[in-house]
């Protein structure tokens, strides 16, 4: 699914009324209908109190709208004009006269704190006060509103966005913006869902068409895509029945020290989950026995060094390298891996100290394969890119770091993105499960694998984050988040996989809108 852009949905506003021949009246009473109808499915007439608090622009004329189909299909509604400035769009004032023609009950004008409607617990909040083109600090007084709002506990529903988020920035406070208990968003959710500083302001979201341009729609390219199983579905490379090990590729996992071989073994278990036809790993001697027992499906070759890799020499071509899980960063394990980037010709995912070397010796970065695959955590991914002020800033740091490298960079968390020329995948798969030790370790092995089997880089990366997140989500109802371990995402993902083809349940869209 497309996320569009603040720009890319006004055009669509623009292009819209100009294809269909109408009025951007006519296309703020579909928005407005549109809201009425999935409030109106939900409610089927219940006589809870509901407070539509409208700006005095397009979303406060969307929010017009919704009041008044509330109002004329007997609701117990309540109108505010949130007014924080002098001018009204011209929407707007066609849909404040057409509410007043409905009801006596004219739209209160709030003005400062002391007017302030009371909102109790079990009342409802429709948030219409400012939409996508906010582009300047929230007054004092409307934040106090939106205090006011969490202050009653009352459902929260935003239209479009919560109030006071911005598209392309973050907000100058959290108590700047609304806290939503459920955003219906026009075309497609937006990006600041997804990011840990934005999200947090809906709880949950759904997208309602309003009849925006198709054709517009469905050929802009956009910076963002929000990844679900349809995304994935297409991606998929189905096996014949006279399919053989020798056509899925070798993977060649180069890494492990002393106490840390397990990191090795996940890696190892998960590309052969993932389908790899072949695995062996690189090691320290120290692991041999270890692998060799908890993994036989795995070949083993061990460095000279008995405790650390300290010279990468390996006879065969794999077809694509995971390096980095558990390895160190001893001075010797250095320069093996320097001496190894030199002559390396296979595709290459990095994680761990692979990361860590690259981010203590740039210089190494220009040695990396096009595309090479870059599964950061957090902390190392400060490593490589440096401090970011929010959300955005990171996104367009790595974004920067990407394009100079020509590489794959994955950012993990709650929505992993993964950002190759300036675009991003969104996943929509995972859950605190995986904040557990080793899961790291398993999706590199994962995404290795799928570039074993013949995946392009970006591909393998995008579908490999989306497996590994699905994997938890179907493990946890087994386990929990607290007791899930990363060897359980190996488990399931085998169910991950057939759940490819499993026709799609509510709960399946309600765990992609939450991203759990």
């Amino acid at each position: 699914m497309k996320l569009f852009s603040k720009e890319q949905i006004y055009e669509a506003d623009r292009l819209t009324i100009e294809r269909q021949n109408i009025s951007s009246a006519d296309l703020m009473e579909r928005a407005g209908t549109q809201l009425f109808n999935w409030m109106h499915a939900r409610m089927q007439g219940a006589q809870v109190p509901v407070h539509v608090f409208c700006g005095i622009g397009n979303n406060g004329g969307d929010g017009l709208v919704l009041a008044r189909h509330l109002t004329t299909h007997g609701y117990h509604v309540k109108t505010y004009i949130v007014n924080y400035s002098d001018k009204r769009s011209k929407d707007f004032l066609i849909n404040y006269d057409r509410i007043k023609s409905v009801t006596k009950d004219w739209p209160v004008l709030l003005t400062d704190d002391e007017s302030f409607p009371e909102i109790n617990p079990k009342d409802i909040i429709v948030d219409a006060v400012f939409g996508i083109g906010l582009n300047r600090p929230v007054v004092a007084w409307v934040v106090a509103l939106f205090d006011h709002f969490r202050a009653s506990k009352a459902f929260t529903l935003s239209v479009d966005v919560p109030s006071g988020l911005y598209l392309d920035k973050a907000p100058e406070h959290t108590n700047n913006v609304v806290s939503a208990s459920f955003t219906l968003s026009f075309a497609a959710p937006k990006l600041a869902f997804f990011l840990p500083q934005t999200a947090q302001h809906t709880v949950q979201w759904d997208v309602l068409d309003i009849g925006f341009d198709q054709e517009y729609l469905s050929s802009v390219d956009t910076e963002a895509e929000l990844i679900a199983k349809h995304e994935v579905l297409f991606l998929f490379k189905p096996r014949t029945k006279f399919s053989h090990k020798g056509q899925f590729g070798h993977s060649l996992i180069i890494g492990g020290s002393y106490g840390k071989i397990g990191a090795v073994t996940l890696a190892c278990k998960g590309a052969l989950s993932a389908g790899s036809g072949l695995v062996t790993a690189y090691i320290p001697k120290c692991g041999y026995t270890a692998l060799q027992a908890s993994l036989p499906e795995a070949m083993v070759i061990t460095d000279t060094d008995k405790n650390c890799i300290s010279n990468i020499n390996v006879a065969m071509q794999p077809s694509v390298v995971g390096l980095g899980v558990g390895m160190g960063t001893d001075s010797k394990t250095l320069k093996a891996f320097e001496a190894f980037l030199k002559e390396n010709k296979s595709p290459l995912v990095l994680d761990a100290d692979g990361l860590n070397m690259l981010a203590q010796h740039t210089a190494l970065l220009k040695m990396l394969p096009a595309q090479t695959v870059l599964t950061p955590h957090p902390k190392e991914l400060e490593r490589l890119i440096g401090v970011w002020k929010d959300d955005f800033d990171k996104l367009e740091k790595v974004k920067a770091f990407a394009h100079t490298y020509n590489v794959i960079v994955v950012i993990k968390g709650a929505h992993t993105i993964t950002i190759s020329n300036n675009k991003l995948y969104v996943n929509t798969t995972g859950n605190p499960g995986l904040a557990t030790a080793g899961s790291g370790d398993v999706l590199t092995g994962i995404i290795t694998g799928l570039i074993s089997q013949g995946y392009a880089p970006l591909e393998a990366t995008v579908f490999g984050v989306y497996l590994h997140g699905k994997a938890a989500d179907i493990a946890v109802g087994k386990y929990g988040y607290q007791s899930l371990l990363a060897s359980h995402v190996i488990d399931y993902l085998g169910a991950a996989y057939l759940d490819l083809f499993k026709k799609p349940d509510s709960q399946d869209r309600e765990q992609e809108k939450e991203g759990s």
